[in-house]
């Protein structure tokens, strides 16, 4: 009796309790899941950037196929940032030194102390697959045509400028668009695209190593050596541009720059990807046919090659005997076994064919 009065003295107390619980958490059940459901957004949201980024923003601002060149997308840049443009993409990008003198150049001009951070990873991801395959033809082409015998750190720090001038306002917002921009144009920014390369048939192991390498490019792969570099050249030739970036790397043949300042930190690389690929006809790709006209002249002028010298021919410019000139009359003519036979009889003959012995003066004085 005394433990049960007890037991129904406490029972209100116990029951006000558990009320005021059960309330409390029936009020906070909502908040906590409304919390739940923010983070899992925000977690899926941070996972699947990539994939919903391009599409998205290039909806909301597209530019892909009726802006090709980038450049025109921001129109207000400092004197220097246009300056900078002009250099590198207007008529001045052309001139250029060789030879030594460009080699005393690149060794006399200092690597830049500027910062340099990798760039963010680049995936091709929820675009059609033909933009997929055309995207990956481009980035191949530009590998294995402007380092296709460089080392792979060479390989793939072509891979990495051509996609970090793809993510810069200064460039086409697309792989192929930076690859092929002005192969129209006076000045192309990839040489091959306007030289003729394109119509030599490309070595069938360097190609496979060069696609493989754009492939992982495409695929999120970064080349942290050369940070956000968006630009380079050969060892052997000295650009007017050279001194006006920030020079940062060489790797093997190729020198490395960024945009100087500001415009080449990891912040400034933000346009977004169009998801729109475009390869142009070999049609429209400039062929030097007038180029090996003249310059068949001046051979056979100095060195009797009447014929233009083709990518096939495996002999040296001063072999006179390269190829067949056909408008001479020459023909070709393959002689017959038995004339064969013939010819090298009758040179053997010639060899060892005695020899008359000489007249002695004495002979004649006894007569």
């Amino acid at each position: 009796m005394i433990h049960q009065s007890k037991f129904g003295a406490a029972e209100p107390i116990r029951e006000a309790l558990i009320g005021s619980d059960n309330g409390q958490s029936t009020d906070q059940r909502p908040v906590f899941f409304l919390l739940l459901l923010l983070i899992a957004i925000a977690v899926i949201t941070w996972a699947t950037y990539d994939r919903w980024s391009g599409p998205v923003l290039n909806w909301l601002d597209a530019d892909g196929e009726n802006m090709p060149e980038a450049a025109t997308m921001f129109a207000k840049r400092t004197a220097e940032q246009k300056m900078l443009i002009e250099v590198t993409q207007g008529e001045l990008a052309e001139a250029v030194v060789t030879g030594e003198t460009a080699k005393a150049a690149n060794e006399a001009l200092p690597f830049s102390d500027q910062l340099v951070s990798a760039a963010r990873p680049f995936r091709l991801v929820d675009i059609a697959a033909n933009e997929v395959a055309r995207a990956e033809t481009c980035l191949t082409q530009a590998i294995y045509y402007e380092a296709g015998f460089e080392s792979l750190g060479g390989k793939r720090a072509v891979a990495q400028v051509v996609l970090n001038r793809m993510r810069h306002p200064a460039f086409p917002s697309s792989v192929c668009g930076v690859i092929y921009q002005g192969h129209q144009a006076r000045v192309c920014q990839f040489s091959f695209t306007c030289d003729g390369a394109l119509f030599r048939k490309p070595q069938k192991a360097a190609w496979a190593v060069s696609r493989s390498v754009a492939e992982a490019a495409l695929a999120g792969f970064v080349e942290a050596s050369v940070g956000t570099a968006t630009h380079y050249h050969a060892d052997y030739v000295s650009p007017y541009w050279a001194p006006k970036l920030a020079k940062i790397k060489q790797l093997g043949a190729h020198i490395f720059y960024a945009w100087p300042g500001a415009w080449g930190q990891r912040a400034a690389f933000s346009s977004r990807y169009s998801g729109r690929e475009y390869i142009p006809s070999l049609d429209l790709i400039r062929k030097p046919s007038e180029e090996i006209e003249d310059a068949a002249v001046i051979d056979f002028a100095k060195t009797g090659l009447s014929v233009a010298p083709a990518v096939t021919d495996r002999h040296a410019k001063t072999d006179v005997g390269g190829r067949l000139d056909v408008n001479k009359g020459w023909t070709l003519r393959i002689p017959e076994p038995s004339e064969t036979r013939g010819n090298f009889a009758k040179l053997t003959n010639i060899q060892h064919a005695p020899v008359a012995a000489p007249k002695t003066g004495s002979e004649g004085v006894g007569q």
